[in-house]
């Protein structure tokens, strides 16, 4: 007769699964769940996401939330983390373009420093994240300066805590006009995309992604790895975002 304790010892005993908790700039929502749910499908491991603007979870990592991984629309609050001394290792994931959207059908807008930008939005509101501290808002902020049309619509900004929410604007009609990211317009079926903005208007779009410091466990590692894996490239390709060599 088996005793039970010998039997126990002969029975094959699954990995112990890990949860992986992650921080990451909120235009990143639909593609990272993709990956996230690939990965935990493959490993078994459970992958926790919070999104929101970059600039609030660089502050939220720095007063010490526990997070294993660190994905940001910014190289700037990206430093700020490694800063602090809480990067362990960091690399560049992501581009994006940004453009303007308009709610429903809209007719194109040229973007340059000849727009009419007021004339556009007609009196309505133009959507955009928090143009001070939001990776997007500032990026769009800088565009809109370096055109020479900041000055025309400043009065006319509807500021929004992330980029998701000032897409959210545009997508109910509350707002007409708002600036984004392309993959943001591309993620909602009641916004069109009016323009494109220069990519010479504004610094470069870029997502660092991070391990953090304590993130010690093979999961976080393995997922770490993942964000650059090749599955995980053709995701992100496909929700229109470009991968960093």
């Amino acid at each position: 007769m088996i005793r039970p304790a010998l039997l126990l010892a002969l029975t094959a005993t699954p990995a112990m699964a890990d949860d992986v908790t992650v921080f990451a700039a909120a235009s990143l929502k639909n593609a990272l769940d993709e990956v996230a749910a690939g990965f935990s499908r493959d490993t078994g491991h459970t992958v926790t996401i919070s999104y929101a603007g970059s600039n609030a979870l660089a502050k939220q990592i720095i007063e010490g939330a526990p997070a294993d991984l660190f994905v940001s629309a910014s190289g700037e609050w990206m430093d700020e983390v490694e800063k602090a001394g809480l990067v362990e290792s960091r690399a560049d994931l992501l581009g994006n373009r940004l453009v303007l959207i308009a709610h429903g059908d809209a007719e194109p807008v040229s973007i340059s420093a000849d727009t009419d930008l007021a004339a556009v939005l007609d009196g309505g509101k133009l959507a955009m994240a928090l143009v001070d501290s939001v990776p997007a808002g500032q990026y769009g902020k800088a565009a809109l300066e370096s055109l020479g049309l900041w000055d025309d619509v400043q009065a006319d900004v509807a500021q929004s805590d992330n980029v998701r929410a000032a897409l959210a604007l545009v997508a109910t009609g509350e707002a007409p006009y708002g600036i984004v990211y392309a993959t943001d317009a591309a993620a909602e079926d009641d916004v069109t995309v009016a323009g494109d903005f220069p990519p010479d208007s504004h610094p470069p779009i870029t997502y660092p992604a991070a391990l953090l410091a304590g993130a010690a466990d093979d999961a976080d590692r393995a997922f770490h790895d993942a964000l650059s894996s090749d599955a995980a490239d053709a995701i992100f390709e496909r929700h229109g975002f470009m991968v960093m060599d």
